[in-house]
């Protein structure tokens, strides 16, 4: 009962104010799109679209993991330690962006083809990435720590600078697509220097260079490199694909219907912060009781995310109707797929915890490198068979996959007792 107790308390306390600010957060957006629909034309909106999936992308390569490497090192160091291992990360950070300044420097025109981001803009790409990187570690420090009304204050309020700048830009100075690039770049660069001050005002940087600090870095993060971005294969090729094989206004109303689906990934990814600390936390005690309780709950949890997923899906019409401007009528038939591989997505994240817990990440690398492979071919041949909802089908399956195969793994690596019910139920 004490255990009980505790998970239903510490962690839904702290997962009820990650959910609550990720679905302010999340609405600001949400609260944006009926507006910018308004203003943006398909193709404009296919523009911005892409440029937030490279930047994502982009996020992806020069991030290199640190905030899992922040988060499981937590753990295991001293303050002191642990502030010369943040700013030992930063460093890299900043290496890796400006290789990949160079490498958009050197190649633009070929950047610029293949995104749809005209060249003068790709610059925007990297600030924009490397302030999210400084943005999130502020938020990862504050998640270990189990300060979640700061994460949700910081989070909230560089989210609704990003929305008045976006009014402001988009529609008072007319500056369509550009406005909204423009707004995005200055709320998270801005809010990554922020940060920056933050952590060093409060003792969480000691710039010095530590090599055992830098190994670490670059051995837990150098395999989740090729694992995040197979990730964001599976999670952007959909667009990258209807914009080259359709066109890119096809892809400004596939993006409509995927934010509305990504209310699911809202949801499972704001438990998830909660549930990350918990979980570590608990698995050093070791104890099969505790064990058998994790599973019971991940089991209600596949349910009750599957079913959001389902519930998101019969009320995206309406939503659609109401709230998103004329010319995109069309994005509700890609809600339902992205619902429910969201919902994978999110139960992939339960399993793959373990993996993170006993620092073997380069079985997520074999993983999602096959994932996203199966992903390319999938939406390829589902988009010639049936269009642009091919994508949103194929992003569903490969989600489904991936979330299989790291189950597989990770009662490899770190064995759970998954058979509790069935054995519960035999008796």
């Amino acid at each position: 009962m004490k255990v009980r107790g505790k998970l239903t308390s510490s962690l839904m306390g702290s997962a009820g104010i990650y959910v609550f600010s990720q679905i302010i957060n999340a609405s600001i957006p949400f609260l944006l799109l009926p507006i910018i629909t308004r203003y943006l034309t398909p193709e404009e909106f296919g523009i911005y679209s892409m440029f937030k999936v490279v930047a994502g992308l982009v996020f992806s390569f020069i991030g290199i993991g640190i905030n899992g490497a922040i988060t499981k090192v937590y753990y295991e160091k001293q303050k002191k330690e642990l502030a010369k291992y943040i700013a030992n990360s930063f460093f890299l950070v900043t290496l890796n962006s400006i290789l990949m300044f160079l490498l958009f420097s050197i190649l633009p025109g070929f950047f610029s083809s293949v995104t749809i981001i005209p060249e003068q803009w790709l610059w925007s790409v990297i600030l924009v990435s490397y302030g999210k990187v400084l943005f999130q570690v502020t938020l990862v420090i504050w998640q270990v720590q189990n300060k979640p009304f700061k994460y949700a204050t910081f989070q909230i309020v560089q989210t609704a600078l990003n929305f008045g700048m976006n009014l402001w830009f988009v529609i008072a100075l007319g500056l369509n697509w550009q406005g909204a690039v423009l707004a995005e770049t200055i709320a998270f660069f801005g809010f990554g220097f922020i940060g920056l001050i933050i952590l060093q005002v409060n003792g969480w940087l000691n710039f010095r260079i530590n090599k055992q600090d830098i190994n670490h870095i670059i051995k837990f993060g150098a395999p989740l490199i090729p694992h995040v971005i197979g990730m964001y294969i599976i999670t952007a090729s959909d667009r990258f694909l209807i914009t080259n094989l359709i066109g890119v206004r096809e892809t400004g109303i596939y993006a409509v219907g995927y934010q509305i689906g990504m209310i699911i990934m809202i949801i499972q990814d704001s438990f998830n912060k909660a549930w990350v600390p918990w979980l570590f936390s608990n698995l050093k005690a070791g104890s099969l009781d505790l064990k058998s309780k994790i599973v019971k709950f991940t089991y209600v949890y596949y349910i009750v995310i599957l079913l959001m997923a389902l519930g998101l899906s019969a009320i995206s019409p309406l939503i659609i109707k109401i709230f998103i401007g004329p010319g995109y009528e069309a994005a509700g038939q890609f809600v339902v797929w992205l619902a429910i591989g969201y919902a994978f997505n999110g139960m992939y994240k339960m399993v793959t915890n373990y993996i993170f817990y006993v620092e073997k990440t380069y079985y997520l690398a074999y993983v999602t490198f096959l994932t996203a492979i199966l992903n390319l071919v999938i939406s390829y041949i589902l988009i010639k068979l049936a269009g642009a909802v091919g994508a949103a089908q194929a992003t569903a399956i490969s989600y489904f996959i991936s979330f299989l195969l790291t189950w597989y793994i990770s009662n490899k690596v770190y064995p759970m007792p998954w058979s509790v019910v069935y054995r519960r139920a035999s008796k």
